[in-house]
C-alpha cells in the first residue's frame, strides 16, 4: 500500500476516534459549543482575551458549560453563583489542580501551586503553618513590610523626579519581603542578580499570558516539538530554580535544627526529622519557586497597575492623599491599623484588584471525584475553569463594571462596603496562600508612596491607555513612565 494512502487512512482513523471520544461523554457533561476533531474549540476562542469568549459562550449555554481544549473536555463555571457553589460549597470536591501543560513541565507535579492529592495537602499545610510561624498575618511581618516600604520610598527619591518606568522598583519591594521569609535575606535594589531575577519573573508572566502559550496549553504536543517563547520560559525557570538550589545548599551548611531562620531551614528540618516522601530537595526547590514567583509578581503587577490607574484618575490619588494627611500625617509610617480609618483608600485598593481582574480565568481546577453538579455528571479528574472575570465584573454587584469606580466599595455614608463578589485571590480550598500578606503589602506600599510623592504623568490623563496588554493568563498593564514628585 502506498505510504500516502496509509497516512490518509491513519489521519481519518484519528479524526473518527477524536469525534467518538468527544461525543461519547456529551450526554453526561453540560452543553457547550461543538468541538472540532483533535483541536476542540480552540478556533472558537480568542486567545488574546479568553474571558470575552467565555462570556459569549455563557450567554448561549448558561453558567455551566463544556469546552474542549484539544481532545480534553473542560467544564466552565461562569458567574458568582456557579463559582461559589463549586469552590466554596463543594470545596473539597473541586479542590484538584487542573491540567496546565506548561506548568507541569516546569513543576513536574511538585510544589504548592500545581500539585494534587496527598502531596498538595501536606505541602500546603506545612507552608501555611511555617509562613504563619514566621509572622504571616502578625506584627513581625508588618515590621518587615514597613521597613521595605521605607526602602522603596528611598529608591523612588533617587529618581530625582525624573521620568521612570516603575516596573522593577515596584517588583523589588514585594520580592524582598518574600525573600526575607524564604531566604532570611533581602537584596539591594541595584544588585545585578536580583535585577536579573526580577526581569525573569516579569518576562515569565508575559510569556504565560501570550496567545502562543494559550494555544500550547491546549495542544501540549507543541511544547515538545516546536520552537517558541515557551523554551525561554523553561530556561528562565531553570535559572531561578538553580538560584534557589544554591541558597538551599548554603542553608544546609549552616543548618541549626534548634534555631530555624526561615522557610528553607524549616523544610530541611522536616526532611531530617521525618521519613516523608513528599519532603525532598526537589520538592523544596519547587515549593520555594512557587512562593517566590507568586509572592512577587502578583503584588508587583497590582501595584504597577494601581499607579497607572491613579495617573488616569488624579482626583482619586488626591482623595487618598487627603485621607493619608488626615489619618497618618507626614511624620510616621503607615500601619495596617490605619486601614480601618481609611475607607476611601481601602475602597480604591479593592477597586483596583476588581477592575484589573489579575487572573481572569483563575488557575485551573479539577474535580477530585465523580460528582453531580446542577444535574450534570462531571467525572473525576475533569478540568474546571472558574471565570473570576464573571464574578469581579458582575453588573448586579458592581454597576458599570468596566468603569474604575472606588464607589463600588463604599456605602452612601462613605464607609467601606464589603462584597462577597470580591474574589481576586480565588476562593475555597485553593485560595491564595499569601492573601493576607498581599493585602498588607498593597496597603502599606501604596500609602507609603502617596504619603511621600505626587504622581505625575508624562501625558494627559485622558490619553493614558489602561488596557491590559495581555490577559490570557494574567492581566498585564501596558508599559508607562511617570515622575515621582516629592511632597
Amino acid at each position: 500500500m502506498e505510504p500516502v494512502v496509509v497516512l490518509v487512512l491513519g489521519l481519518c482513523c484519528l479524526l473518527l476516534l477524536s469525534l467518538w471520544k468527544q461525543n461519547s461523554g456529551r450526554g453526561k457533561l453540560p452543553p457547550g459549543p461543538t468541538p472540532f476533531p483533535i483541536i476542540g474549540n480552540i478556533l472558537q476562542i480568542d486567545v488574546k482575551d479568553i474571558s470575552k469568549s467565555l462570556t459569549k459562550f455563557s450567554e448561549r449555554y448558561g453558567p455551566v458549560f463544556t469546552m474542549y481544549l484539544g481532545m480534553k473536555p473542560t467544564v466552565v463555571l461562569h458567574g458568582y453563583q456557579a463559582v461559589k457553589e463549586a469552590l466554596v460549597d463543594l470545596g473539597e470536591e473541586f479542590a484538584g489542580r487542573g491540567h496546565f501543560p506548561m506548568a507541569e513541565r516546569v513543576n513536574k507535579g511538585l510544589g504548592i501551586l500545581f500539585s494534587n492529592g496527598k502531596r498538595w495537602k501536606e505541602i500546603r499545610r506545612f507552608s501555611l503553618m511555617t509562613l504563619r510561624n514566621f509572622g504571616m498575618g502578625k506584627r513581625s511581618i508588618e515590621d518587615r513590610v514597613q521597613e521595605e516600604a521605607r526602602r522603596l520610598v528611598e529608591e523612588l527619591r533617587k529618581t530625582n523626579a525624573s521620568p521612570c518606568d516603575p516596573t522593577f522598583i515596584l517588583g523589588c519591594a514585594p520580592c524582598n519581603v518574600i525573600c526575607s521569609i524564604i531566604f532570611h535575606d533581602r537584596f539591594d535594589y541595584k544588585d545585578e542578580e536580583f535585577l536579573k531575577l526580577m526581569e525573569i519573573l516579569n518576562e515569565n508572566v508575559r510569556i504565560l499570558s501570550s496567545p502562543w502559550l494559550q494555544v500550547c496549553n491546549n495542544i501540549p504536543a507543541l511544547l515538545d516539538y516546536f520552537p517558541g517563547i515557551h523554551k525561554t520560559l523553561l530556561n528562565n525557570s531553570d535559572y531561578v530554580k538553580n538560584f534557589i538550589m544554591e541558597k538551599v545548599k548554603e542553608h544546609q551548611k549552616f543548618l541549626d535544627v534548634n534555631n530555624p531562620r526561615d522557610f528553607i531551614d524549616c523544610f530541611l528540618i522536616k526532611m531530617e526529622q521525618e521519613n516523608n516522601l513528599e519532603f525532598t530537595l526537589e520538592s523544596l526547590v519547587t515549593t520555594v519557586f512557587d512562593l517566590f514567583g507568586a509572592g512577587t509578581e502578583t503584588t508587583s503587577t497590582t501595584l504597577r497597575y494601581s499607579l497607572l490607574l491613579l495617573l488616569k484618575h488624579p482626583e482619586v490619588a488626591a482623595k487618598i492623599q487627603e485621607e493619608i494627611e488626615h489619618v497618618i500625617g507626614r511624620h510616621r509610617s503607615p500601619s495596617t491599623q490605619d486601614r480601618s480609618r481609611m475607607p476611601y483608600t481601602d475602597a480604591v485598593i479593592h477597586e483596583v484588584q476588581r477592575f484589573i481582574d489579575l487572573l481572569p480565568t483563575n488557575l485551573p481546577h479539577a474535580v477530585t471525584q465523580d460528582i453531580k453538579f446542577r444535574n450534570y455528571f462531571i467525572p473525576k479528574g475533569t478540568d474546571i475553569i472558574t471565570s473570576l472575570t464573571s464574578v469581579l465584573h458582575d453588573e448586579k454587584a458592581f454597576p458599570n463594571p468596566k468603569v474604575f469606580d472606588p464607589g463600588h466599595f463604599l456605602d452612601d455614608s462613605g464607609n467601606f462596603k464589603k462584597s462577597d463578589y470580591f474574589m481576586p485571590f480565588s476562593a475555597g480550598k485553593r485560595i491564595c496562600v499569601g492573601e493576607g500578606l498581599a493585602r498588607m503589602e498593597l496597603f502599606l506600599f501604596l500609602t507609603s508612596i502617596l504619603q511621600n510623592f505626587k504622581l505625575q504623568s508624562l501625558v494627559e490623563p485622558k490619553d493614558l491607555d489602561i488596557t491590559a496588554v495581555v490577559n490570557g493568563f494574567a492581566s498585564v498593564p501596558p508599559s508607562y513612565q511617570l515622575c515621582f514628585i516629592p511632597i
